[in-house]
C-alpha cells in the first residue's frame, strides 16, 4: 500500500535536490500525489521565512501573506489528495473496515504531511551547523534539536506504518476529511464577500 520508508527518502532528497535547483516531480502515481503535496510545504516554508524578515516592505509581507494562504490551501488540497488516493486503493483493493474498526485521529495524508515538514525542518536545523557565525553553544544547541527532532520523525514513522497496516488489516477505518479552508473562499470570508458587495 505505502511504503513508509520510500515516504521519508522522498522527502529527504526533495528538500536536498530543490535547494539546488528548481522544484521536479519525477514520480508516478501515490508518489506524485506525495512529492505534489511536499512541494507546497518546501515552498510554504521559504515564504514563512521571509515574511519573519525585518528588512522587506509592508508591499512585500502582503505579497508573501498572500502566497502563503495560497501555499497552504493548496498543501491541504494534497493532503485530501493522498487520502482519496488511499481511499481508491481501499476499493480496488476490496479492502474493508472491519464493523467494530477504529477511527484513527489523523489520516495518513496528515501524518505524511507532517513528515514533510519534519525533513524541511531537519534539513535547516542541520544548515545550521555550516555556520561560521556562530558560538559552540548554538551549535551544540542545534544538535540537540537535529536529535529530537530525528526521534520525533522516527516514532511519527513508526506510528505511521502501523496506522497503514491497521487500515490494511482492516482493523482502523480510514476517511478522507475536507478541511473547507474559508480564507481564500470568496463567498465565506468576510473580507472577501463584503467588498464585492
Amino acid at each position: 500500500m505505502l511504503d513508509v520508508k520510500r515516504v521519508n527518502q522522498l522527502h529527504n532528497e526533495t528538500v536536498d535536490r530543490w535547494h539546488h535547483q528548481a522544484i521536479d516531480n519525477p514520480y508516478d502515481g501515490v508518489w506524485s500525489i506525495i512529492c505534489k503535496q511536499h512541494s507546497f510545504n518546501f515552498l510554504l516554508w521559504h515564504e514563512e521565512d521571509i515574511a519573519r524578515s525585518k528588512d522587506v516592505s509592508d508591499e512585500r509581507i502582503a505579497q508573501v501573506k498572500r502566497a502563503i494562504d495560497g501555499y497552504n490551501q493548496q498543501r491541504n488540497d494534497w493532503i485530501e489528495k493522498v487520502n482519496d488516493w488511499l481511499t481508491g486503493y481501499l476499493v480496488e483493493a476490496r479492502i474493508s473496515a472491519a464493523t467494530n474498526a477504529r477511527l484513527n485521529t489523523e489520516t495518513p495524508g496528515s501524518v505524511i504531511d507532517r513528515l514533510s515538514i519534519q525533513s524541511l525542518r531537519i534539513y535547516h536545523l542541520r544548515e545550521q551547523l555550516e555556520r561560521s557565525d556562530v558560538d559552540q553553544q548554538h551549535l551544540e544547541s542545534v544538535q540537540q534539536k537535529i536529535a529530537k527532532c530525528l526521534l520525533q520523525q522516527q516514532d511519527l514513522s513508526n506510528s505511521l506504518q502501523e496506522l497503514i497496516e491497521d487500515i490494511a488489516a482492516g482493523r482502523k477505518r480510514h476517511q478522507t476529511y475536507r478541511q473547507f479552508k474559508m480564507y481564500n473562499d470568496p463567498t465565506l470570508n468576510p473580507a472577501l464577500y463584503k467588498k464585492a458587495g
